[in-house]
């Protein structure tokens, strides 16, 4: 049991003031003053010791003993049974007689405080589509300019950038290889996402891969009339995460947070330009060389068919 921050004994205390007592001969009230407690307080502990020897001097539990107004188990039971009908708080308390803090109380020592918890919670859906190129995750994350290191490095939050901005870094993660693109663009209109997707084709292209489908969240900027011009214009299928499921898109959500600790936040850079000019030099690394759990701790990269044991050592 931990003792309190401000306590003057700890059990060492407690061992040291027995101790003067017992062995050295000294008073009982000159050892109590010398650790700065009353002479009460020590004839307590050299009782205990006297009968628990040791371990009479450890802290012990501040519950009572007995509590005669605690609710009965069997209407605890009750409590938790009418709930698991999706009962509420104020008709169990009417039917069982109690108050309704009284079942705010227990039905949160259960974890049956929200109804949500009486639904088991799905299981979640992984799918691997097949090969590269047959789906496309995308999306965005809102990152503070900076023209000096700010609180997450120095702990000091006076010291900002004021006006200094923001970047909006646009990313792409391909469903089957877990290959990523990502760019960082001044502002999140539609003209900077079309132009996005377009560097993200152009790259994967390049890599020997055609896109066929892009998935995407709701957002105004993905269903811009000129975003979806692009698309139609290559032939690329749009499709949309549900209303409130980001883990649909759950591949790039889980990149971009690997993106913030492994690059964003993962240095101490003099600004805001230092660490987008070190984004692609982390994004090879990201893709060639990082092994990747979900991929049998290989690089992206592997997955593309490519002649892996040459073309890393070229890309090293």
């Amino acid at each position: 049991m931990n003792s309190h921050k401000n306590a003057r004994l700890t059990f060492e205390g407690r061992r040291i003031l027995v101790s003067r007592i017992i062995h050295e001969g000294l008073p009982v009230r000159e050892a109590a003053k010398a650790q700065g407690v009353s002479a009460r307080t020590a004839y307590k502990w050299l009782r205990r010791f006297r009968e628990e020897g040791e371990a009479g001097l450890y802290d012990r539990s501040s519950r009572p003993h007995r509590s005669p107004r605690r609710t009965h188990e069997g209407l605890r039971r009750q409590v938790v049974e009418l709930r698991k009908r999706r009962w509420p708080y104020h008709a169990i308390a009417f039917r069982l007689n109690l108050s309704r803090s009284t079942v705010a109380r227990i039905l949160k020592a259960q974890g049956l405080n929200r109804l949500s918890e009486l639904e088991p919670k799905p299981l979640p859906r992984r799918f691997e589509v097949k090969a590269p190129g047959v789906l496309l995750h995308l999306d965005t994350k809102k990152l503070a300019r900076f023209e000096r290191p700010g609180h997450r490095v120095t702990g000091n939050r006076r010291q900002a950038s004021p006006k200094a901005g923001y970047a909006f870094v646009f990313a792409a993660v391909d469903a089957h290889s877990r290959l990523a693109y990502v760019e960082t663009r001044e502002n999140e209109r539609k003209e900077s996402a079309a132009a996005f997707l377009l560097s993200a084709l152009r790259y994967y292209r390049g890599m020997g891969v055609r896109i066929r489908a892009v998935m995407t969240d709701n957002a105004r900027v993905f269903q811009s009339k000129k975003f979806q011009r692009v698309l139609r214009w290559l032939d690329i299928r749009h499709k949309t995460t549900p209303p409130y499921t980001p883990r649909v898109n759950g591949k790039v959500e889980r990149f971009i947070r690997t993106l913030l600790n492994e690059w964003a936040y993962a240095h101490a850079y003099p600004s805001s330009e230092a660490r987008d000019t070190y984004l692609p030099q982390w994004l090879h690394y990201y893709n060639w060389h990082r092994p990747h759990s979900s991929l049998g701790n290989q690089a992206p990269v592997s997955r593309l068919g490519l002649r892996v044991n040459n073309v890393v050592r070229l890309h090293s």
